[in-house]
């Protein structure tokens, strides 16, 4: 009987270490910002399969498809994400913002899209620098790298200059006008979408549910990730500068996470290099520091 309590014991010991190790090395990765908790991936793919606006600002907000995460007000429930068309000429941008209070609302990235020909045309989104430290970029991934040209300088610098060097290949920018959602926003009928929701007054089909930790989230969104890349180059440039003045920020948001913001953007880092053929490349890496001390650089 002792022998039974002895294994019980030292299986429930083992146990609760593996959790333990694994809960730690995922608080690691985590940068500690309310954008770990939306993806910014997710949301484009689930712009990329929405039929219409409204059809996309339901499928951010639908707790099985684990796009949104946030609890910004920390009232133990999910917040709803609206979304606010910002239009002029032939470019978009699509805010997604979360009501904080019934005074106060806080955007938590942008869509920027612009139509560039007939039938063409270009998208990022772009998470908002209160939510997630600094302003972060992503795209479709149509290949090339922008941390190539970075990598093979540092090389050069350690051992010569790499015979590859000059055939740096920049980014592929993809073309999302067969997407169904772009082709709605540039039909003859379209209307640019401001969401009617606002604090407390929700759509009947929505019911919020308990935020998720860290490392249960953090999973559930990662088959986001492969379709698309951070990148560190504004390409959707008419979009991104005439909405950039309009930004919406909440001070309850930003006192609540100014000493996690402030302490990203200290070990946050930038570097900028030219290659042989004038190619640029700006290299961030930030240096996350877990519960334990523990440090890790992430790109």
């Amino acid at each position: 009987m002792k022998f039974a309590n002895y294994l019980f014991l030292l299986f429930f010991g083992l146990t609760v270490t593996v959790t333990a190790a694994a809960q730690d090395e995922a608080a690691t990765d985590s940068t500690g910002l309310p954008g770990d908790n939306f993806s910014l991936q997710g949301a484009l793919e689930m712009f990329k399969k929405a039929g219409s606006i409204e059809e996309f600002e339901k499928l951010i907000n639908s707790q099985g498809n684990n796009i949104n995460n946030l609890d910004l007000n920390e009232d133990g429930n999910i917040d709803y994400v609206k979304v606010i068309d910002k239009s002029e000429k032939n470019a978009h941008a699509f805010v997604l913002q979360v009501p904080v209070s019934e005074t106060e609302n806080q955007d938590i990235a942008v869509i920027e899209l612009e139509k560039t020909g007939d039938t063409t045309a270009v998208l990022q989104i772009v998470g908002d620098e209160d939510i997630y430290g600094n302003e972060v970029i992503v795209e479709p991934d149509g290949g090339g790298d922008d941390e190539a040209l970075f990598n093979q300088y540092n090389s050069s610098v350690a051992s010569g200059p790499s015979p590859e060097y000059n055939t740096f290949e920049p980014r592929i920018v993809v073309n999302v006008w067969f997407w169904p959602s772009v082709r709605f926003v540039y039909g003859p009928v379209y209307r640019p979408w401001i969401s009617p929701w606002r604090w407390n007054h929700y759509p009947g089909w929505w019911r919020p549910w308990r935020p998720m930790p860290w490392h249960a989230y953090h999973p559930l969104c990662a088959r986001y990730y492969r379709p698309f890349a951070v990148v560190h180059t504004h390409r959707v440039m008419y979009a991104h500068q005439f909405c950039r003045p309009l930004r919406v920020t909440s001070v309850t948001v930003r006192t609540r996470h100014e000493a996690s913001v402030r302490n990203y953007r200290v070990t946050h880092t930038r570097t900028t290099i030219t290659g042989p053929r004038g190619h640029k490349v700006t290299h961030r890496s930030t240096t996350v520091e877990g519960p334990r001390g523990h440090k890790r650089r992430r790109k």
